[in-house]
């Protein structure tokens, strides 16, 4: 136990509390302490009746059966793994800047849950995350079912692919990369590489609640910035592939460090 509790406390703090949640909000549910209905995205409900926690726990619980096992602790897995490493690389001593992701994405996530009659929103938001990941390492190679390896810049689209070869859906993985592509477009890409005017940006309040930090563990992948002089680095996988004006950073195989 100690060695398990050694682990927990080793994951980010932003990460770790949304793991946490997304754990703990399901047992609920499971266990029958609440209803799982309440959890669930009713649109009607939060319009008409007010029920302003909906959109939360509907981005936190999944219901638990034999047949949805599987995916859960895959989607859970996924949320530990590539929230961990942005967390800690990307946005590493920037908790502000990792919050206001979150925020934006989850606000485009409900608002499209809430036009298109969607009851959970856990998937989509852990692959908005995934997606901004595999931008800041697109080159990377990594690891997939039955040994496929592909550059992560794919990732994304393959796991949508696969899931609806086994599931017949792509919604919520579709929704979780749009919405992904948007936050990574509008916060750099627009403007770092088309020059355009900086439409996203963290807002002062959260600095203030969630202040920079200096030092911090290794990243995976930095965020692109327009450096006066690049030049390459030496050194193998884990280096930087520069593009154009900016560095997309450093990054990683799939199950391993």
């Amino acid at each position: 136990m100690s060695d398990l509790g050694d682990w927990f406390r080793s994951i980010p703090f932003i990460t770790r509390s949304w793991f946490a949640a997304s754990i703990a909000v399901p047992f609920i549910g499971k266990l029958g302490l609440i209803d799982f209905r309440n959890l669930m995205l009713f649109p009607e409900l939060v319009i008409s009746r007010f029920h302003l926690w909906r959109p939360v726990t509907a981005t936190l619980y999944f219901p638990i059966t034999p047949n949805t096992g599987f995916l859960y602790l895959v989607n859970l897995y996924f949320l530990y793994h590539y929230s961990s490493r942005l967390e800690t690389g990307a946005f590493d001593g920037r908790p502000a800047d990792y919050i206001f992701m979150l925020l934006f994405n989850w606000i485009c996530i409900v608002i499209t849950g809430m036009l298109m009659n969607m009851r959970l929103l856990m998937i989509p938001l852990i692959m908005s995350v995934l997606y901004v990941w595999a931008q800041f390492n697109k080159d990377t190679i990594v690891s997939f079912w039955f040994g496929t390896r592909f550059k992560a810049h794919y990732l994304p689209w393959v796991i949508l692919a696969f899931n609806f070869i086994i599931g017949g859906s792509f919604v919520n993985e579709l929704t979780g990369n749009l919405v992904g592509h948007l936050y990574f477009f509008l916060m750099f890409k627009y403007p770092m590489d088309l020059g355009g005017r900086a439409l996203l940006s963290t807002p002062e309040f959260l600095y203030r609640c969630f202040p920079n930090r200096r030092g911090g563990v290794s990243g995976f992948g930095v965020p692109p910035s327009r450096p006066a002089a690049q030049e390459p680095q030496a050194g193998g996988g884990g280096a930087g592939v520069l593009r154009g004006r900016h560095t997309w950073g450093q990054g990683f195989r799939l199950g391993g460090e």
